[in-house]
């Protein structure tokens, strides 16, 4: 069993308890996952990304997929295939199977196809106006007097 400490990462940090939270919630996670169904994660700019997953014999109505609180769930249920078939070699994966991703501040889901057995899901981080850096115009006029603030008697 691995354990990381990250206790020293966080004494001198404030606000960071989510990303604690984070890292240990993704090591549980990677060692108790399979790696059904295989999946890849493009960048195609700074602020586009697309999750592809092979999800061969699914439909539309068997893929399910959510988010909630930074977290994109992708879901499928396999129909139960009928006992009077006689396998004489079975390789098709068609168990039902949950994928997990956790996702950056401010990016969402925008769109999701299904293509040829490939399960297509793109984000883009949207950045709210408030959060973007913005430049402050410098004036060469002197600054308006201000009013000192008076002290109080204690």
């Amino acid at each position: 069993m691995r354990t990381i400490d990250y206790s020293p990462l966080f004494r001198s940090s404030v606000g960071f308890d989510r990303m604690q939270r984070l890292l240990d919630a993704a090591q549980r996670r990677e060692e108790a996952q399979h790696s059904y169904p295989p999946y890849n994660i493009e960048a195609f700019d700074g602020d586009t990304y697309r999750v592809t997953m092979a999800v061969a014999g699914f439909s539309e109505g068997d893929l399910d997929i959510t988010v909630k609180e930074n977290t994109l769930v992708v879901s499928g249920r396999a129909d139960k295939t009928s006992d009077e078939v006689l396998y004489l070699h079975r390789g098709l994966a068609g168990r039902s199977f949950e994928r997990h991703f956790e996702l950056a501040d401010h990016v969402k889901v925008v769109d999701a196809n299904l293509v040829n057995g490939l399960l297509h899901v793109d984000l883009k981080r949207e950045i709210p106006e408030a959060l973007k850096p913005r430049t402050v115009k410098i004036s060469t006029k002197s600054p308006p007097k201000l009013k000192p603030v008076e002290k109080k008697a204690a």
